[in-house]
This record gives C-alpha cells, sequence and structure tokens, in this order.
C-alpha cells in the first residue's frame, strides 16, 4: 500500500512496532488518505510488505479493530470503517431529533461517577486471543481438557431438561451443584461447610462485587496484598474503599505492617494458598495472627483460594476458612482455572449469618447464574471427573513447569517457581524496566506480564510472570528463546 511507502512507524525505537502501525493507519483514516469502505490488505500480506512478523501486523489491525476504525467482514476482509469514531461523537445520527442542549450538557465526553473513574483506571482486560502467546500466566491447558466428554455432558443434560428447569430458579445456585462443591471442599479444602453456605456466582469476580457490596461504606480501610490482584481492588473500588496495600514477603501478607497502617481495616482480600502474583504460601503463624486480628477488629477476611488446586509437591496449609471460629472468612473459588476461563463459575462459602442477606442483594443483581452449565458442571463432578481431570493436570502443569525452568536455566532472570499453580516468577536484572520489556514484547511474538502492573507501591525490583500451563514442551522452548533474543536488545 502507499500509505506505508515511507515507514515512518520505524522512526520511533520506544514505541513498540505494531503500536506505531497502529498511529499511522489511525492518521491515514482520519485525514482521509485511507478513505471509508476501503479494503486493507491482508495481516499476512502487509506483514511481507513491511517486512515485520504477522503477529505485529494483527496486533494493530485488532486495536484499530476495537475502536472502530476498521471493520471485520466475514468472507471479505477487513475495511476502513464508514463511521469513524470521531464522526459519532460530534454528528447526530440521520433523522434523529434536533433539541437544544443545555449550557452545562458536553455531549462529547460521557460522565462517569467517581467510583466508576476509579474502577475504570484500575481495571485491566484480560487476553482474548484465540490462540495465546508464551508466556500469558492465565492460560490454562486447554489443550488437555476433555473437550468431547463436555460436550456429551452438555447434550445429555439439555435433553433431560424438564419444564420448571426453564423457570427462575434458586439465587444460591443449582443445588446438586452446591452439594458437590461442599463434598469437594471439605475432602480437599478442609472447608468446613454445608450446602447451604455455597453460593454460585458468575465467577471469583462476581464474588468480589458481591462482598464488596454488601460488607464496603464509602471510605472504609480496605487490607490488600501489594502486589496483588487488579479484580479485587477495582471491586473495592467501586464501593468506594480506601485501598491499604501491605507489602508480601516470602510468608505471605505482612500482618503486623496491616495492624500498623489501618488497625480497624474493615475488610482485607488475600491468595493465602498460592498468593497472586508471587507465588508464596502464607505461613501458619501469620494465618492465626490474620484470624485473631479480623475477631476483635469485627473486619472480614476474603479468602480467594487462587490455584489451590494445583501443588505438585505437599498438601497445601488448612484454608484460613476451616481455621476460622468467629465467622470472620469468606472463602472464594472459582473452575475457570481449572477447567476454562470461559465457564465463568465460581462460587462463595459464606459464614452462617450471611448467608440469607446475601442470597436477598444476590436477587437484585441478576437473580441467578444459567442453569444448564451449572448442571452440567455438577454431573461432571459427581461422576468423578472432577477429581481426575486434577489428578492429570497436576502431573501435566509439573511437567510443564520442569520444561520451563530448564529451558530458562541460561536466561539472566532470577526465576521464583513454587511447586504450585502455573507461572512462575522472572525476576530482572537491577535497573531492567519490566513494563518497558513487556510493551516490546509482542514483536517478538511474547505475551510478558509485568509484575509492576499488580502494585501499589513501587517495587524495588521488576519482574516478568511467565506463564506455562497453557503451552507444551517446544512451545516452552521456542518462546524461551525468543525471550533470551528481547532480553538481549536491552
Amino acid at each position: 500500500m502507499t500509505v506505508f511507502s515511507d515507514h515512518p512507524f520505524h522512526s520511533n525505537p520506544n514505541l513498540p512496532l505494531y503500536q506505531g502501525i497502529y498511529a499511522h493507519m489511525r492518521a491515514a483514516i482520519l485525514s482521509g488518505e485511507l478513505k471509508s469502505g476501503t479494503k486493507l490488505p491482508s495481516t499476512r500480506a502487509l506483514a511481507d510488505e513491511l517486512k515485520v512478523s504477522r503477529n505485529t501486523v494483527l496486533n494493530a489491525y485488532r486495536q484499530l479493530l476495537a475502536e472502530g476504525y476498521l471493520e471485520s467482514r466475514e468472507g471479505s476482509g477487513t475495511f476502513v470503517a464508514p463511521f469513524l469514531p470521531e464522526l459519532l461523537l460530534t454528528t447526530p445520527h440521520p433523522g434523529a431529533p434536533k433539541t437544544a442542549q443545555p449550557a452545562w450538557a458536553e455531549s462529547s465526553h460521557p460522565s462517569f461517577s467517581e467510583r466508576a473513574k476509579a474502577q475504570i483506571a484500575a481495571s485491566q482486560p484480560p487476553s482474548v486471543r484465540r490462540s495465546p502467546y508464551p508466556f500469558l500466566p492465565e492460560a490454562p491447558a486447554l489443550d488437555a481438557f476433555p473437550h468431547q466428554l463436555w460436550s456429551r455432558l452438555i447434550v445429555r443434560r439439555a435433553r433431560r431438561m424438564a419444564l420448571s428447569d426453564f423457570m427462575y430458579q434458586d439465587s444460591a445456585g443449582y443445588r446438586p451443584l452446591r452439594e458437590a462443591i461442599a463434598a469437594h471442599l471439605t475432602i480437599s479444602r478442609q472447608v468446613h461447610c454445608t450446602l447451604d453456605q455455597v453460593m454460585i456466582v458468575p465467577g471469583s469476580q462476581g464474588a468480589l462485587d458481591l462482598a464488596a457490596r454488601m460488607l464496603i461504606n464509602a471510605g472504609d480501610p480496605v487490607w490488600m496484598e501489594d502486589p496483588g490482584y487488579p479484580g479485587a481492588r477495582g471491586a473495592f473500588l467501586g464501593a468506594g474503599a480506601q485501598i491499604i496495600p501491605i507489602p508480601v514477603d516470602n510468608e505471605g501478607l505482612v500482618v503486623e505492617t496491616g495492624i500498623a497502617r489501618a488497625p480497624r481495616a474493615r475488610m482485607v482480600y488475600l491468595t493465602p494458598s498460592h498468593q497472586f502474583p508471587l507465588g508464596v504460601t502464607m505461613s501458619l503463624s501469620r494465618r492465626l495472627s490474620l484470624l485473631d486480628w479480623a475477631k476483635h477488629a469485627n473486619a472480614y477476611i476474603l479468602e480467594d483460594d487462587y490455584d489451590s488446586e494445583f501443588r505438585f509437591a505437599a498438601r497445601p496449609l488448612a484454608t484460613l476458612q476451616g481455621l476460622d471460629e468467629a465467622d470472620r472468612v469468606i472463602y472464594i473459588g472459582t473452575f475457570s482455572k481449572v477447567l476454562f476461563p470461559s465457564i465463568r463459575i465460581g462460587y462463595l462459602i459464606l459464614p452462617p449469618p450471611l448467608v440469607d442477606p446475601f442470597l436477598k442483594v444476590r436477587r437484585l443483581i441478576d437473580i441467578h447464574s444459567p442453569m444448564l452449565e451449572q448442571a452440567v458442571l455438577a454431573d461432571f463432578m459427581i461422576e468423578g471427573h472432577f477429581r481426575r481431570h486434577l489428578r492429570r493436570m497436576r502431573a501435566l502443569y509439573a511437567e510443564r513447569r520442569g520444561a520451563l525452568l530448564e529451558a530458562a536455566s541460561e536466561l539472566p532472570l532470577e526465576i521464583h517457581s513454587p511447586e504450585a499453580g502455573i507461572h512462575c516468577v522472572g525476576w530482572l536484572p537491577d535497573g531492567m524496566d519490566d513494563l518497558s520489556l513487556a510493551s516490546r514484547a509482542a514483536d517478538f511474538d511474547l505475551d510478558l506480564t509485568p509484575v509492576s502492573n499488580f502494585s501499589i507501591e513501587p517495587l524495588p525490583r521488576g519482574g516478568l510472570l511467565l506463564g506455562y500451563g497453557g503451552f507444551g514442551a517446544q512451545e516452552i522452548n521456542d518462546g524461551v528463546r525468543r525471550l533470551g533474543a528481547l532480553l538481549r536488545t536491552v
């Protein structure tokens, strides 16, 4: 294409290459050089013309598609959109009535609540690639999931559904699934609960949002692990919480620092079994100390049992919920990592005094989770498939972890890799910036997540999350080779 003849996007070495292509194409579209309806070359053809990787062009196209500058027509290709975002903001829709705007109205800028603004700033969109690059940390081994078995269970369950299954259901969730979850957690995680304490929600994010709605008032201090999970921070900001960052060391969240910074905090959120993102396990003495503080401070503990199912060596420590004798712990679990991300089924284990109030508010949000998926998951658990799947995944992830550690042994990284989960942390040499490194990773067909993305207070050292769960040995070896090439550029 003549619009790329001078290749001006190569001029800024600090800008990721795909962003340079994106910016150049956007400018050409807005200037009219690329007119509405123009068909663009395929990503492969343009990559060949520009002498860049196809994934670099794919990333530029995806950003332009997401922002509305391009549109994809199935079977035809990619075209410049007929209506551009800037025009849609300033041009009324044909046929729309013309109404006078008050002087205070700012029609070109949406107005959001202060809480929504805080959530927007904290939001980090998940990867939606069909085939993720190494080393995406949240990618499970979808290649090893029993897809055919799951499909058969869906068909069987759909054929058996009664008319009553198409009516509104219990807001707590499908009873057989709640029974299966309670039985599994009692055996595998030493959780103390009955099925009446189990509430099915749309993933762990739905659990966090509901807990924040129910228990946090505007201005309430909430302890959060730092670095920690941004989705939890976003949920608490949406409730108006004052986030209190608490550092994490090799024994987990530093309880003494939390007490010093906010002794009357309303809530604490943590991932004690496999801390996200650092992977450390909270010590028993810290767990007991935290429970004692929560009891006397009348605070609630949100225990996110992240990746607890994938431990390759010794059994994990007892859950905080299993140690709790004062009804201060709310336990959160999800099937997004142990099965597949799009299932969007999670659960809360609530202390008995919270069950009825939570149910009443849940009915005002989405009434209940979809019925069919719950029923299929219940069948999957009750018939023993879930237990067998976990055993296979533990062995597979241990193997893939070993492949990563062996391949990465020559890299200039200090790798922390606990015998659990589906990712490890590669700490960078002093002075190397993880954010700038991650921004250039797409040019090497890599998906690197900087540890800095998850911190509130500055970290003494940069690091990268290296996910191995969703990648075979050859992909891991190829990814490590490309990572080495990237590191050599700095």
